[in-house]
């Protein structure tokens, strides 16, 4: 499959000035400056075919929106590569942002004061939309984006369910060929970030528009992407499908229990039973309802469960499998290894 993206050995360093207490600190790093070089990114290649969906991941510090802005031409690398559609982002930006949309969850790219259709109705020119495929193009984001009932309205005036929406409108509004989406869904209530989902995977099954998408809520990832990055302190720590990461790393099972008597939960210590960790299990109440994780390289569901049967007075009782965000907690935790 022919690869839209191609990142290769890319590595970004920053100088960063260290400067002692007081005023005396002060002085000297204002006119004999300490400098220390910070690998933000530290040699991360990859590659995403033309439509794929991909799922970039890592914790705060990792160098995620560093790679974005080298990947959307915003920052220059230090060494390495990176190559979308056949361009080089820094070499060629005027024609380069032509074939791509960003969304920044936090920040927005449309006029404060003016009519979402007269928002759009200026990046059509800043773009160089021809009239007719504008129009197409309009029908089409208002049939994804359910964008006519506040197209008129200020953008100032819009909730952040319908900002976010016409954000993603005004960065598809050119028929880019990547799309970066930064934090899409953040703040959203579930029933938006839904029509949000929806809405990516219907621009991506029809237009072949190939996504990176980077979010802390690990249900877009799950619900959107079949394979995903991960980095953590600047390096690739995994490059793999989800399901992948779920046949490796897991050993996490959730044993989910009701109890006929609330307070007999005092009554179960998993860890003392099985000499485990709170690496290893942690079991949690909310009334009657208990949760219990638990590492079943480390202890059987056999056992778990039937010590949780001798020990407390059990109503109901299920076990689900590993859940992507407890096998990337422990990647960031450094518990497992790639």
């Amino acid at each position: 499959m022919e690869n839209m993206i191609y990142v290769e050995n890319l590595r970004k360093e920053f100088k960063k000035i260290i400067k002692e207490p007081g005023i005396k600190g002060s002085v000297k790093a204002l006119f004999k400056p300490k400098k220390e070089i910070v690998k933000a990114v530290d040699g991360i290649s990859f590659e995403v075919p033309k439509g794929e969906i991909l799922g970039f991941l890592g914790p705060n510090g990792a160098g995620k929106s560093t790679v974005i802005k080298m990947l959307t031409g915003i920052l220059m690398p230090t060494s390495g590569m990176c190559r979308i559609n056949g361009k080089i982002p820094q070499e060629d930006r005027k024609n380069y942002v032509r074939e791509i949309g960003v969304v920044f969850g936090q920040r927005t790219q449309l006029w404060w004061d003016l009519a979402l259709r007269e928002t759009y109705a200026v990046l059509k020119e800043i773009y160089q939309v021809p009239d007719e495929q504008y129009k197409k193009r309009m029908e089409f984001l208002n049939e994804v984006l359910e964008l006519d009932s506040f197209i008129t309205s200020p953008v100032r005036t819009l909730s952040l369910g319908q900002r976010m929406r016409a954000d993603i409108a005004a960065s598809l509004l050119h028929s880019p060929k990547v799309l970066f989406l930064d934090e899409p869904t953040i703040g959203l209530d579930v029933v938006v970030k839904e029509n949000i989902r929806n809405a990516i995977r219907k621009i991506n099954a029809e237009e072949g528009t190939t996504v990176i998408l980077t979010t802390h809520d690990l249900s877009d990832i799950e619900q959107l992407c079949e394979r995903i990055v991960m980095i953590d302190k600047g390096k690739k720590v995994f490059d793999g499908a989800i399901s992948e990461l779920k046949h490796n790393f897991g050993d996490i099972r959730t044993l989910n229990f009701e109890l006929v008597n609330a307070p007999d939960f005092k009554l179960l210590d998993y860890k003392r039973r099985f000499k485990l960790s709170d690496a290893d299990i942690s079991a949690e109440r909310d009334k009657g309802s208990v949760k219990v994780r638990f590492d079943t390289a480390k202890v059987s569901v056999e056992d778990i469960i039937s010590y949780t049967l001798s020990t407390v007075h059990v109503k109901d009782l299920n076990i689900k499998d590993v859940e992507i965000e407890e096998i990337i907690k422990k990647l960031y935790r450094q518990e497992v290894s790639i």
